[in-house]
Order: structure tokens, then C-alpha cells, then sequence
């Protein structure tokens, strides 16, 4: 099991790649990881910013993040969660910047 401080730098690491192929503008991680309270079965939960609409390249990203964490990734967006404003408040509370 990864920590916290593991997927940032996984993440820090590959941020130009992420800006230059997949026009990611911010990444945040939430939820389990964020809150230290994840377990070997957790997935992590990464909110994504991009540049530009992306359209279906977000499977792309998706798939590429679970490549390089080595951990299933469930991906959304913050468009995605305001339309869910009870969701979108319990996340910005978790929100780590990476």
C-alpha cells in the first residue's frame, strides 16, 4: 500500500507530462488517502482541473494514472462534483494539492 507522501511525488513527478499530454491544469487528491484513513483495499480518489475540455481523453488519463500509482484511481472532475454541492463541500475540506 502507497502513502500519502508516495502518490504526491508519483504525481509531482510526472506533472509536466500530465500538463503536456493530457492538459491537467491542477491535480488534488481526496477522500481515504487524504484523510489518512485509507486500507490496502482503498482506491484513490483525484480530482482533476484541465487546461481545456479533453473530451474522451480522460479514459486515457485515467488508465495512465492507474499505471503509474500501481493503485485503481477513481477520477473525477470539479465540474463533475458541483453539481453534487453536498459531495462538492466534503471534498474541498479533504482536498491536498499536488
Amino acid at each position: 500500500m502507497k502513502t500519502l507522501d508516495e502518490i504526491r511525488d508519483i504525481l509531482s513527478h510526472h506533472k509536466s507530462l500530465l500538463r503536456e499530454r493530457f492538459k491537467v491544469k491542477r491535480l488534488a487528491v481526496f477522500g481515504s488517502y487524504a484523510r489518512g484513513e485509507a486500507t490496502p483495499r482503498s482506491d484513490v480518489d483525484i480530482l482533476v482541473e484541465f487546461e481545456c475540455p479533453i473530451g474522451w481523453e480522460i479514459v486515457d488519463l485515467h488508465d495512465y494514472l492507474e499505471a503509474i500509482l500501481g493503485i485503481r484511481v477513481d477520477l473525477t472532475t470539479p465540474n463533475a462534483l458541483k453539481r453534487k454541492p453536498w459531495l462538492w463541500e466534503s471534498v474541498q475540506e479533504d482536498l491536498i494539492r499536488v
